[in-house]
């Protein structure tokens, strides 16, 4: 039998753009990901300033928003997988917010 092995390059993101409803990344090989903006309940509950500051992490391996203490991978979004924070740690942010 023979195996063989596919590697997977992930190529990294340039830019995003996050809208009321949408999160994109401009990926490095010309590629723009889009995912729900809901997917991410931290961005959907910040200002549009606090969205807009972002910033690359990892040689564009991720993306980082200090005003929110958000980390999202690259990896992540090209495979479709939303936020994995429990709602416990969720409404515990919600609320030192407020």
């Amino acid at each position: 039998m023979i195996t063989s092995t596919i590697e997977v390059k992930i190529p990294a993101a340039e830019d995003v753009i996050v809208t009321e409803d949408t999160l994109q990344a401009e990926l490095a090989d010309g590629r723009t990901i889009a995912v729900p903006l809901a997917w991410y309940p931290r961005l959907v509950h910040a200002a549009q300033a606090e969205r807009d500051n972002w910033e690359l992490i990892g040689a564009g391996e991720g993306i980082h928003w200090p005003d929110l203490d958000e980390d999202l991978s690259v990896e992540g979004l090209i495979a479709g997988r939303p936020s994995q924070e429990s709602q416990r740690s969720f409404k515990r942010w919600l609320a030192a917010r407020r």
